[in-house]
């Protein structure tokens, strides 16, 4: 089927009678669209908060640990008085 026979099949759905539909379908479906992005906007918020919570846990983990510090060097003796 190439585009103008595409587009022909279209228009004849397009023009026929609308179909009927279902008395309850356009609510369920509106309430079942409600609850997928309610469930959408607390997984992204439980995300954003371990986010943040593993970025306060890393901060505090470098702040004690400094990590970037070299270690004290272990193979020399301390320096003593002469």
């Amino acid at each position: 089927m190439n585009r103008p026979e595409r587009e022909a099949a279209v228009r004849r759905l397009m023009e026929t009678l609308p179909v009927s539909v279902p008395p309850g379908l356009p609510g369920e479906a509106a309430r079942r669209g409600e609850r997928l992005l309610r469930l959408l906007r607390t997984g992204r918020r439980l995300l954003w908060l371990l986010l943040g919570a593993a970025a306060v846990a890393f901060l505090t983990w470098a702040a004690l640990t400094r990590p970037w510090a070299e270690p004290p060097s272990s193979t020399t003796p301390p320096v003593s008085r002469w």
